[in-house]
């Protein structure tokens, strides 16, 4: 299933959570948008992490990077503590509350490359500060494909920065609140409009329980998500979505954004299902094309 020949390469947060829902609390678990993203993408394909962890960080994270194939090597490890966030979601999921954010090893983080790695053909930028996502894009050396998210906190804090790395990139994901906050726009089909004004030619504006919202400047999509009995935990949805998309251009059809966002939607469906990415992999193999299709046939265009 997964494809080698070419190679993502995902930056990101790589951290310990304690995540509370009203159906339990789960304390030192592991996170971070590089890690859901990774388990995500190295379903189908080939996936390199870059970010930082500190001296801390448990074995039980480098073994599930090991199982699923995820090239490691340009994660730094530092004398510290690794990065660890809290969060406490409402009744249903609509909001949630940061409990406490302790930044550790990631407060100073200078993402380095292997020479050999900055010939990635895809590249993933995750919510980081939006000059860390510069200074990666410096080390790389023509990509195929570049993809940015980022967060509301960075369109406040540092907005004329985001707007370089909006210039340079080719897909923008972005949740419907973000979307609204860069564009001044509440509808997605003006917001999308909009944000391609900016750079990216490919526009994904991610709403939550009422799908995404695909805009490639030609055509616009309404993907819905798959219906589930209960949502568990909605902690790194958005990043196991950005997995499957960019899995799926790598792996299956590098101009089919269409594919990769209904891709997105069904891995995405998987990891709301449970805390932690420990068993994301796992459970995407194991009924991934039934939802694929039953997504697929949903879409509105």
């Amino acid at each position: 299933m997964v494809n080698a020949n070419k190679h993502i390469l995902a930056v990101g947060s790589i951290a310990i959570d304690t995540i509370e829902t009203e159906y339990n609390k789960k304390t030192n678990i592991l996170g971070g948008s590089a890690a859901y993203f990774a388990v995500s993408a190295a379903t189908i394909s080939s996936v390199k992490v870059v970010g930082v962890v500190g001296n801390d960080y448990p074995n039980e994270g480098w073994n599930l990077f090991k199982h699923q194939n995820i090239n490691t090597e340009n994660i730094q490890v530092h004398d510290g503590n690794t990065f660890r966030w809290g969060g406490k979601y409402n009744k249903d999921f609509s909001s949630r509350e940061t409990l406490y954010t302790e930044l550790g090893v990631f407060e100073t983080f200078s993402p380095k490359i292997n020479k050999e790695d900055c010939n990635a053909s895809y590249i993933f930028l995750g919510n980081i500060q939006p000059q860390l996502q510069l200074d990666v894009l410096k080390q790389i050396n023509s990509p195929k494909l570049i993809v940015i998210d980022t967060m509301n906190l960075w369109i406040d804090l540092h907005p004329e920065t985001l707007h370089e790395v909006l210039q340079l990139s080719d897909v923008l994901l972005i949740n419907d609140e973000e979307a609204c906050q860069l564009s001044g726009f509440n509808s997605p089909p003006k917001a999308a409009a909009t944000l391609h004004k900016y750079g990216p030619k490919v526009v994904v504006i991610k709403q939550g329980s009422k799908g995404a919202f695909l805009s490639t400047q030609k055509n616009t999509f309404s993907i819905p998500v798959y219906p589930l009995d209960m949502v568990v935990d909605p902690t790194g949805a958005g990043d196991t979505f950005a997995g499957g998309f960019i899995g799926h251009l790598a792996s299956v059809n590098e101009d089919d954004f269409l594919g990769a966002t209904i891709t997105g939607a069904a891995f995405a469906s998987f990891s709301v299902e449970d805390f932690s990415p420990n068993t994301l992999h796992s459970r995407i193999k194991s009924d991934f094309q039934y939802r694929q299709s039953y997504i697929s046939k949903k879409v509105i265009t």
